[in-house]
């Protein structure tokens, strides 16, 4: 079988070279395909982790610890450096109040003004708060229905796969259909489907939307880790990761960075180990070891918003 490189490389060069130019809300523009599939299997021990370029692993090991707190604001990730998802909040603070304020200014004052980042630097419900807190709402009579408790799909997936691991229902869903308007971005890893097989967790991961060239590589370590965490609270062993697209797509002024990346030969990739925590919401970044990451250096694109 084709390394998870091997496959992502394959598949972006296909999309650059021959999918098909579309418009789209950014108004960058993109080459896209519809429908794609990529495999690993991490009971071979080793990570989800390019190495044509490097890819700040770190950043999505606490982007993904992020999301396991259900908090919406960007302030805890700037805070640990972590700036991917800046752009969003900042294009909305501007947009409204005309105030040319630079990204690294904005990201500076969500950090020390607690205040302005509660008013600018939330998010709105996107993924954390769909996975450990889905509103759910209880008639009180007359038509009227007051909120209930929410749902914490990401500890009933984990309990369910203890007592039923047989189940064809471990599932972690983002997508809110009531709730995308007020989210900043609507989610893109929308769906994770976790499945047992002889001890080990499998995990398939359906992505509405996905940029191959900044996106891809994060979403897999995501994935993995996401995967290796949900399978030690659960007794389980990390098994297959099957990533599955939708529109999967290269954007048009990403295409020297694609060049480049495909020019480069694959490395081996790095082996992992996950220290064990008492309870989901008990990691952290540290907690995650990558062995032997030799990857080439890093290739700047620009994110489109």
């Amino acid at each position: 079988m084709k390394t998870i490189e091997e496959q992502y490389l394959e598949l972006m060069g296909s999309i650059h070279r021959s999918g098909i130019e579309r418009s789209d809300r950014t108004g960058v523009g993109t080459r896209s395909v519809f429908g794609a599939m990529l495999r690993h299997d991490m009971s071979t021990g080793l990570f989800p982790l390019l190495t044509t370029k490097r890819v700040y692993w770190k950043t999505a090991m606490r982007e993904m610890l992020w999301f396991l707190t259900g908090d919406t604001s960007i302030r805890p990730l700037l805070i640990q450096g972590v700036k991917i998802w800046s752009e969003w909040p900042h294009k909305l603070y501007v947009t409204a109040t005309g105030d040319d304020i630079t990204l690294a200014d904005f990201e500076t004052r969500i950090i020390e003004d607690e205040d302005f980042a509660r008013e600018w630097g939330d998010l709105g419900p996107v993924y954390g708060k769909q996975w450990v807190d889905w509103d759910t709402y209880e008639p009180v009579g007359g038509g009227l229905f007051r909120k209930g408790a929410g749902i914490d799909q990401v500890r009933k997936v984990i309990e369910d796969l203890r007592t039923n691991p047989d189940s064809r229902r471990h599932i972690i869903e983002g997508w809110n259909v009531a709730e995308l308007d007020r989210m900043a971005l609507p989610p893109c890893h929308k769906s994770y489907q976790f499945h047992v097989q002889e001890g080990r967790l499998n995990c398939m991961l359906y992505q509405r939307s996905c940029d191959m060239f900044l996106g891809l590589p994060f979403n897999l370590v995501g994935q993995a880790v996401l995967t290796a965490m949900i399978a030690q609270q659960a007794g389980l062993e990390p098994g297959e990761l099957v990533w599955t697209g939708g529109d999967v797509h290269v954007y048009l002024n990403h295409a020297e960075a694609i060049e480049e990346q495909l020019s480069r030969p694959m490395r081996r990739l790095p082996s992992f180990e996950l220290r064990k925590a008492s309870d989901i919401r008990g990691y952290v970044a540290e907690d995650l070891e990558i062995e032997g990451y030799d990857p080439h250096a890093p290739i700047k694109a620009p994110v489109a918003v």
